[in-house]
């Protein structure tokens, strides 16, 4: 559902918006298998989980990428994953909760790694990436466009080198975005600066560590 709130558009469930960007994502993949783009960015084989009360991001775009991930923890083999790059200029999250469930096999056990910050003043971060696998929320947008090419968006931090993305694929940009009882999986996150204010990190084997 939609209607227009200040200017902006409202979408009740922020995953309506990501499903042309992972159908961009797609589109990346097809690009790899046939050669045209190089996966460059490596990350860990394991999805975390974040929650946030109120994100509000300043200079927003969302288009599709690829990461290449291990497919298990001890490291030898990697596949590629698509994914829905988030992207904001400058972002204040609140009350942020981040956990990672990792499986270690010489043990045989399961362990959870759980990191909350912004009780009390809100995370801060500049140029924040967010390769997201899931995304649920309530979303404000401020002056937005859908189906800009990924070359010619106007905002949001620029693409990052080598980064693997189609430059005529499909983006979306808008002045600002606010997402409100956010629920999201990912598979990484970069930041030109993350200030973290009231860090808590806990590592434990209870699954209730888990942020949702």
């Amino acid at each position: 559902m939609e209607s227009q709130v200040r200017g902006g558009t409202r979408w009740k469930r922020f995953a309506v918006v990501m499903v042309p960007s992972v159908a961009a994502a797609a589109c990346v993949g097809v690009g790899l298998a046939q050669g045209a783009l190089a996966a460059s960015f490596s990350v860990s084989g394991q999805q975390f989980k974040v929650t946030a009360d109120h994100l509000h991001g300043d200079g927003f775009a969302q288009y599709g990428g690829i990461d290449s991930v291990y497919t298990s923890v001890d490291g030898k083999t990697k596949t590629q994953v698509p994914v829905a790059v988030s992207s904001f200029e400058d972002a204040t999250i609140t009350k942020m909760c981040q956990s990672v469930k990792t499986t270690i096999p010489v043990l045989n056990k399961t362990f959870y790694l759980r990191l909350e910050a912004g009780n009390e003043k809100p995370v801060v971060a500049k140029n924040l990436y967010i390769d997201v696998a899931q995304l649920d929320a309530d979303a404000t947008f401020t002056n937005i466009d859908i189906g800009v090419a990924v070359k010619d968006k106007t905002r949001g931090p620029a693409v990052k080198e080598g980064e693997s993305v189609l430059p005529g694929g499909f983006a979306q940009q808008a002045q600002s975005a606010d997402l409100y009882g956010v629920k999201q999986t990912a598979w990484a996150t970069t930041a030109g600066t993350f200030k973290l204010s009231g860090l808590s990190m806990r590592l434990g084997a209870d699954p209730k560590m888990e942020c949702y």
